[in-house]
């Protein structure tokens, strides 16, 4: 059951309805929970929207830990059936996709923490490691992100000819790099290193320049570059 109406939005007093709060007083003015109520409109039997929403909230880690929870993780929650999962998913991917275009219509170092929400958005939820690149054209603007490698990572499981081969069909002139650490320790290895410096010498004789190496959780995304290791 998704939810009865007497759970729901509507049977609040008309001053604290979320809807009505944002219409009057701007997006702004409303908690994380009201907004997040908003998007569920009910909640469970003995369980109001808002109290619903306050509980995945607590969960997991507030409204950016949510936004990096995959689809799996959420069906585990009660009360939260198909048609509630499928809106949260599908915010989350319209996150993405702005993100996204932002990133393609401007060079992405122009804004950086747009990369970080990105590189978070897209791997910061995965359960396993997941290494992959964003091909940028000589403005330095996204043309792809691609999903390379998956499973713990080494020099040996990270081809630096594949990632050549697809960096010369996007015509990149320059690359991110960016895998997850799904421990949450946004730490790179000596592997990573490793790893960063070996396509970094594959692709250069490609001409083709590695800007940074992100390693990405759910609480941040680390960039190499700046700590001087790219």
């Amino acid at each position: 059951m998704e939810g009865l109406h007497a759970t729901g939005l509507k049977s609040l007093p008309s001053d604290t309805r979320p809807r009505e709060k944002l219409l009057a007083r701007g997006p702004s003015a409303l908690s994380d929970a009201e907004l997040l109520a908003l998007l569920l409109r009910t909640g469970i039997q003995g369980k109001h929207v808002i109290q619903l929403a306050q509980e995945l909230l607590d969960r997991f880690g507030g409204m950016a830990g949510l936004l990096h929870t995959g689809a799996e993780a959420l069906r585990q929650i009660k009360g939260l059936g198909p048609a509630k999962r499928a809106e949260v998913v599908a915010v989350l991917e319209l996150a993405r996709r702005a993100l996204a275009h932002r990133l393609r219509e401007n060079p992405v170092f122009d804004s950086p923490q747009a990369v970080r929400d990105y590189l978070q958005l897209q791997l910061g939820a995965r359960a396993h490691e997941v290494f992959a690149v964003m091909f940028l054209d000589n403005q330095n603007r996204l043309i792809a992100l691609e999903e390379l490698f998956r499973g713990t990572l080494t020099q040996t499981s990270v081809y630096p000819r594949e990632v050549v081969l697809r960096a010369l069909h996007h015509h990149s002139a320059a690359v991110v790099l960016a895998h997850n650490h799904p421990s949450g320790v946004a730490r790179p290895s000596r592997a990573d290193e490793a790893i960063t410096q070996t396509l970094k010498a594959a692709l250069a004789l490609v001409d083709v320049r590695v800007l940074d190496h992100f390693i990405v959780t759910s609480e941040r995304a680390a960039s190499m570059a700046e700590m001087g290791l790219v």
